[in-house]
């Protein structure tokens, strides 16, 4: 399906207001007994408009529970469906997602060593954790490909390997070590759940996102040649292996920061880079952006179905994700 420029411009701002409104809407949903008019009063108060006249606490369930929330549910469906698409991609694997390298899993046995074992004696927190666990996992999954004699379908082997040894590691440190309360709250993070983050979670993951978008559609065009195999984009110049390497990198170091941030949240990257290419094609200059915005409006409304479905009681926004996966 081609979408012209005017067309797909237009598409993009409709998917941008789309992704404002659903923000705009999602913050004034909750158990807490706070109208509209209250929300909107007390976001207008931080932007520098005159005082709300809510409570602290009313202030505080705004400004620092649901707005971050929120935000940082955007900028994860982003993240993870960027880097879907790119990993299908370079892999030539409908099935490939942000996981296919074991990320995830090293995310999970990093968080299980700071909770349950206290590594780092209190130095390193579970967000530092995950994500050392993170990029160890990566550096495993290259070392193992490079010694198999390198190729796609070596990292995706290498990938599963690492996903299940780290996978049996965590689950060996949860059964030998946590207690039955430290289970339950790793279980809870192992699903996946955007509860307790911040303005500094939403920083973070939100700079390391925009830097590997930007980087990404810079290398739209090898994208696209990456499509009739790697001696087909050697012959139009592209070097397949240098430019492969980069965007793992860049994968994994999005996927590793916002893992960290929120835990394990699958089927995100491996469903919406299929869905965008529906409506504007292959081409990558065209689809990463599209998934992208959907990525961000996907995950803002199956974040408020976790947490308003069944209240007072919360669901991990991973389990929603894989159900509606």
């Amino acid at each position: 399906m081609t979408v012209r420029t005017p067309a797909l411009v237009t598409l993009w701002m409709c998917g941008l207001l789309l992704l404002l409104a659903s923000a705009a809407v999602a913050i004034t949903i909750g158990p807490a007994a706070l109208s509209v008019t209250d929300v909107y009063r007390i976001v207008a108060e931080h932007l520098g408009a005159g005082p709300s006249g809510a409570t602290r606490l009313q202030d505080g369930i705004v400004w620092q529970l649901r707005l971050p929330r929120v935000a940082l549910a955007a900028i994860c469906g982003a993240g993870l469906a960027l880097c879907g698409a790119i990993m299908q991609s370079l892999l030539r694997n409908p099935l490939a997602d942000p996981f296919v390298l074991g990320v995830s899993s090293g995310a999970s046995t990093g968080a299980v060593l700071i909770v349950v074992l206290g590594a780092g004696a209190g130095a390193v927190s579970l967000s530092g954790g995950a994500f050392a666990g993170a990029l160890l996992a990566f550096a495993v999954v290259l070392m193992l490909a490079y010694a198999a004699g390198g190729g796609t379908d070596r990292v995706v082997l290498a990938g599963v390997a690492a996903t299940q040894l780290f996978s049996a590691l965590t689950s060996f440190i949860v059964l030998s070590s946590a207690d039955a309360e430290q289970t339950r709250g790793v279980l809870f993070w192992l699903l996946g759940s955007l509860a307790g983050v911040n303005w500094s979670d939403v920083l973070t993951c939100g700079l390391v996102v925009a830097v590997g978008l930007a980087c990404c559609v810079g290398f739209g065009r090898t994208l696209d040649a990456f499509a009739f195999g790697d001696d087909a984009a050697a012959t139009l110049g592209v070097p397949a292996r240098r430019a492969r390497m980069i965007l793992l990198v860049v994968t994994a170091l999005i996927t590793a920061a916002l893992v960290s941030a929120t835990g394990a949240i699958g089927f995100v990257g491996l469903v919406l880079p299929h869905a965008a290419r529906f409506f504007v094609g292959p081409s990558h200059l065209r689809l990463l952006p599209t998934v992208t915005l959907l990525g961000a409006i996907f995950m803002v409304w199956v974040d408020t179905l976790a947490r308003t479905a069944f209240a007072p009681q919360e669901l991990p926004t991973g389990v929603v994700t894989a159900l509606l996966g």
